[in-house]
C-alpha cells in the first residue's frame, strides 16, 4: 500500500498522538471503604497537577498515580466539581512533562479524535474515532453534566479521566463516560472548564448553581431564527425530578431561547450562568412551547458537593 494512501495517513496520526500522550496520561488508584476506584488522569502542568473526573475520586482525598515509564507518585485531591465531572489532583513529586490543552470549541462534527487512557493499570490504551456531536448534556447520578462531546471512539473500563485529543495531540476533552455501544462522552476543554479548573486549583471547590435539565442544541424555526438573529436554541430533553427546573415548570420539549436576558444557543451559554452568583437568584428564561413564547422564572440552587 502506498505511503500516501488515506489509511496510512490515518494510522500515522493515531500512532503519533498515542506516542505523544501515553507518557502524559496516568492510571490512578483511589482507595476507599467500598474498595478501590480506578481511572485515568492527564498531566496538565509542569509542577505536578493532573486532571481527572470528579466521579473517579468521589469524596476521597488521596491516591496513587502510575505512569507509563513505570514510576508512581502519591497524590492529593485539590478539588472536585461534580457538575462538570472534573477534578484536579496534585502529585507529591515530579511527573513526566505535561500535555498541551487545546480548545474544544473549535471541534467540528466528523473531526478525528483519539482517546488515550490508562485503564486498570494498562498503560497506553488508545482508540480513535470522530466527533459525533457537541454540546450534549449527560444525566448521571441524579445530576446533569453539561456540555459534553460525543464521540464514537471506544472507551474502555477505567478510561474515565483520560485524554480526548485532536490530531495535533492537544487535549480537547477529558473522557467521562460510555453512553452506549459505540458512544463515548468527554468533558470539553474550553473557556468555561478552564475557569472551573483554575478555581479548583486556587480554592479547592467551585460554587455552582444547578438548574437540572438535560438539553440538546436544536434549530430554531425560520421566523424565530430571523427574529433573534441566531440559528438554534437548547431543547429540553429531560427535567430532573425535584430540581429547580422542575419547580419552575420547565418541560421536556421546551426550546430555550434566552436565559437571564442572554441568548442561549449552545450548552456553554447556559453553563456560564451557573456559577456561584446565580445561586438562589431568580433567573428569567424564555422558551418556545407549542409554538408560543413562554416566560418562566427559575431559582438555581447550590449544587451539593459529591
Amino acid at each position: 500500500m502506498a505511503a500516501d494512501e488515506p489509511l496510512d495517513a490515518y494510522s500515522r496520526v493515531v500512532a503519533g498522538v498515542a506516542a505523544a500522550l501515553t507518557p502524559k496520561v496516568a492510571s490512578v488508584r483511589v482507595p476507599g471503604r467500598g474498595g478501590e476506584s480506578m481511572g485515568s488522569a492527564v498531566i496538565f502542568t509542569g509542577d505536578g497537577f493532573l486532571l481527572t473526573n470528579a466521579h473517579v475520586v468521589g469524596n476521597r482525598q488521596n491516591g496513587t498515580a502510575l505512569f507509563s515509564d513505570g514510576t508512581s507518585a502519591a497524590f492529593s485531591v485539590v478539588g472536585a466539581d461534580p457538575l462538570s465531572d472534573l477534578a484536579v489532583l496534585r502529585a507529591d513529586r515530579s511527573t513526566p512533562p505535561p500535555a498541551e490543552l487545546g480548545e474544544a470549541d473549535n471541534l467540528v462534527v466528523g473531526q478525528l479524535v483519539v482517546a488515550v487512557g490508562s485503564p486498570l493499570g494498562l498503560a497506553g490504551s488508545v482508540t480513535a474515532g470522530v466527533v459525533s456531536a457537541v454540546g450534549r448534556s449527560l444525566p448521571t447520578r441524579g445530576r446533569v453534566i453539561e456540555d459534553v462531546i460525543q464521540t464514537d471512539a471506544a472507551l474502555n473500563p477505567g478510561n474515565s479521566g483520560g485524554a480526548l485529543a485532536d490530531s495535533k495531540s492537544r487535549v480537547v476533552g477529558i473522557n467521562t463516560a460510555v453512553a452506549g455501544l459505540g458512544v463515548g462522552l468527554a468533558v470539553p476543554v474550553n473557556a468555561t472548564t478552564r475557569r472551573i479548573i483554575s478555581t479548583l486549583m486556587q480554592h479547592g471547590r467551585v460554587r455552582r448553581a444547578y438548574l437540572g435539565i438535560v438539553h440538546v442544541p436544536t434549530p430554531l424555526p425560520a421566523a424565530l431564527a430571523q427574529r433573534f438573529g441566531r440559528p438554534s436554541g437548547l431543547q429540553v430533553a429531560e427535567v430532573v425530578p425535584g430540581s429547580p427546573a422542575a419547580y419552575a415548570g420547565l418541560r421536556p420539549g421546551d426550546l430555550l431561547i434566552t436565559a437571564g436576558g442572554q441568548p442561549v444557543q449552545k450548552a456553554q451559554d447556559l453553563q456560564r450562568l451557573m456559577f456561584g452568583d446565580a445561586i438562589g437568584r431568580p433567573l428569567a428564561i424564555t422558551v418556545l412551547r407549542n409554538g408560543a413564547l413562554v416566560d418562566v422564572i427559575a431559582e438555581p440552587s447550590e449544587l451539593a458537593r459529591a
